[in-house]
């Protein structure tokens, strides 16, 4: 469902990858297994990041909830309160942290929580 939603974003192979954080030499191809009966590795920092990606899936629904479209174009456009900076960007180049900004910029209930543990 995430390598779904990650094409449906737009978002190239080698850059789900990262995203992710596959295991180093992680050939793109393998994509196409996790597509269709593979399930992504049990790894604690591959399971954060796709917990991440739910949440921000999840807030571009609730946040633009009469038009997916308009979700797809947030995530493509320069933001102001992210310095200018695309939100797919972020994910991309930020890894973990970017997913979080991007994560905490669309879900005021999680950014709520996230202050919480550090207070």
């Amino acid at each position: 469902m995430v390598v779904n939603m990650l094409d449906e974003w737009g978002i190239k192979a080698s850059d789900q990858v990262n995203i992710l954080a596959l295991p180093e030499g992680t050939p793109t191809r393998m994509l196409r297994r996790f597509h269709d009966d593979t399930p992504l590795p049990d790894d604690p920092e591959v399971m954060q990041r796709v917990e991440h990606l739910l949440g921000i899936a999840d807030a571009l629904r609730t946040t633009f909830p009469l038009n997916s479209n308009i979700g797809l174009m947030w995530l493509k456009q320069p933001c102001k309160r992210l310095r200018r900076r695309r939100p797919m960007d972020i994910m991309i180049e930020d890894g973990l942290s970017g997913l979080i900004t991007v994560r905490t910029h669309l879900d005021c209930s999680f950014a709520w929580r996230e202050s919480e543990r550090t207070d």
